[in-house]
């Protein structure tokens, strides 16, 4: 039977219900090394790993987890530079992996063992797949919380903008960022840092022609 427009209809909640939208903050230097030591306290040493290529890599969700251990070591040795194609764009971004993440990496991979081809990060329901994005998510979630952060206001795109955010605070190079970042224009930079026409005035008036 059919419901008149006067019928009073249940309707299922919208998917954002409860959830706080926009962007999510990005971490400060400060709580990325409250995180370091959270992980290393507890010996969790694949999340370790995991956090540190997120911030040093920027990439999103869906291309961190598809990383290959072929695409961060080389020789026996992690690389102190790699590229991935994009699963977005399908343009290749290349990323620096510092000491931190370096050292990090090595003994999450060493313990991890596989071959070049493997997934850096596998599922624990198929070691032959990679670690799904909603895990990564419950990950980040637990790792902000874990340091008193209101998960709430983060989320695995913080640990993306995380780095972007900082180079663009300390340089102002918007363009360095884009590439980093890997986005086709700049005006997707601009959105995604929240660059607002107060930063772009300060900006405009240091530079002297």
């Amino acid at each position: 039977m059919g419901h008149s427009s006067y019928d009073p209809v249940e309707q299922s909640p919208a998917w954002n219900a409860g959830k706080k939208l926009g962007a999510k903050r990005p971490l400060k230097p400060k709580e990325i090394w409250e995180i370091r030591f959270m992980l290393d306290r507890e010996h969790r040493l694949r999340d370790r790993a995991l956090f540190d290529l997120a911030i040093d890599s920027k990439l999103r969700g869906c291309d961190l987890v598809k990383v290959r251990i072929g695409d961060l070591v080389s020789g026996g040795r992690v690389r102190n530079r790699a590229m991935v194609i994009q699963q977005k764009t399908k343009r290749p971004v290349q990323f620096e992996l510092l000491e931190p993440a370096r050292t990090s990496l090595l003994a999450w991979l060493e313990r991890r063992g596989g071959s070049l081809e493997n997934y850096a990060f596998p599922s624990r329901v198929d070691r032959l797949d990679h670690l799904s994005t909603r895990q990564y998510s419950r990950l980040v979630e637990e790792w902000v919380s874990g340091i008193g952060l209101r998960k709430e206001d983060y989320g695995t795109h913080s640990l993306r903008r995380t780095k972007a955010a900082l180079i663009y605070k300390q340089t102002g190079n918007l363009r360095a960022v884009q590439i980093l970042l890997g986005h086709s224009k700049i005006e997707t930079t601009v959105r995604y840092l929240g660059v607002e026409v107060e930063d772009a005035l300060t900006l405009a008036e240091a530079t002297e022609v």
